[in-house]
């Protein structure tokens, strides 16, 4: 049976990132994405700056130890808000994402050349305070710049001490594997969510040569955790709440997996780190897992 006392998620699975490299970065696995701290769309300060540093405080309190966001998250608020609440990051792992470029709220354009990309590296460093970043993953691949300049000048960043590991996000098969031709990619950012898997083949390939999975979105949309939905009946046979069934079923579903709840309240983000300490049955596993997938 699940619980809903709220033990910590250091108490739950922990992953490591570069398992093959001299360098590994061991996390837990339920971690925090700090994109709803900001304003509506994503766009400008969030509402209540006090409140979104109060979260991010709450997590780590909780015991989360790896955080996830992006220049582009605001742009630049994330980041700024992330380095005030929480610098000097002691035992934390700061993942953060670069390449979008932002034109408004909920806008976002893919920019891939390389000297972008180098400015990307190079602000967040400087907004977050650091010298190196743990975790530096392209947002997204731009179409129209070359896979080998993209990816060539991350290698160059990552060799000259400014990048530790790298990520990517919004990938596929074929692309992750071109990306691993010119530099070693430790993760994957996609979507993904109990009600959406098209990444499910990505998810697998990931699963099968150890490569951290981060699944955005993975509350899914609000139907999906409401009180009366699909997962309220498991909800109420673990005793618990139908956003933890949701990451529960993630955790379980594959070692590799690192969700990544965000979140603007503290409540809510009190009830997704509870999840960690959810274990779904075997009846409620087989029903998700024939859950009809939606967008």
């Amino acid at each position: 049976m699940g619980t809903m006392s709220m033990m910590p998620p250091a108490l739950s699975e922990m992953f490591t990132l570069a398992a093959s490299s001299g360098d590994p970065i061991t996390v837990h696995r339920l971690g925090f994405g700090a994109m709803r701290i900001t304003g509506p769309g994503i766009w400008g300060d969030p509402a209540d700056r006090g409140t979104a540093i109060e979260v991010l405080r709450r997590a780590v309190e909780l015991g989360v130890d790896f955080i996830d966001t992006a220049d582009s998250y605001g742009p630049a608020v994330s980041e700024d808000l992330i380095r005030e609440a929480l610098y000097p990051y002691a035992g934390l792992v700061i993942a953060t994402k670069g390449g979008l470029t932002r034109q408004g709220p909920d806008q976002w354009g893919p920019v891939g050349r390389p000297e972008y990309l180098r400015q990307c590296v190079h602000m967040s460093l400087r907004r977050l305070g650091l010298e190196r970043i743990d975790l530096w993953q392209l947002h997204r691949i731009d179409p129209l710049v070359a896979l080998d300049e993209q990816f060539g000048v991350i290698k160059d960043m990552q060799a000259e001490g400014l990048i530790r590991h790298v990520g990517i996000s919004e990938v596929n098969v074929a692309e992750l594997q071109a990306a691993q031709a010119i530099v070693d990619v430790v993760s994957v950012q996609n979507l993904y969510n109990a009600g959406n898997r098209a990444s499910e083949a990505l998810l697998e390939h990931c699963t099968a040569h150890d490569i951290g999975f981060i699944p955005w979105f993975p509350l899914g949309n609000r139907a999906l955790v409401a009180d009366d939905g699909p997962l309220a009946a498991i909800a109420t046979r673990h005793g618990c709440t139908p956003a933890q069934v949701a990451l529960a079923w993630l955790l379980q579903h594959s070692p590799v997996m690192l969700p990544i709840p965000g979140t603007a309240s503290v409540a809510h983000v009190e009830e997704n780190c509870g999840a960690a300490n959810v274990t779904l049955d075997a009846a409620a596993i087989a029903e998700l897992n024939s859950l009809t997938p939606t967008s």
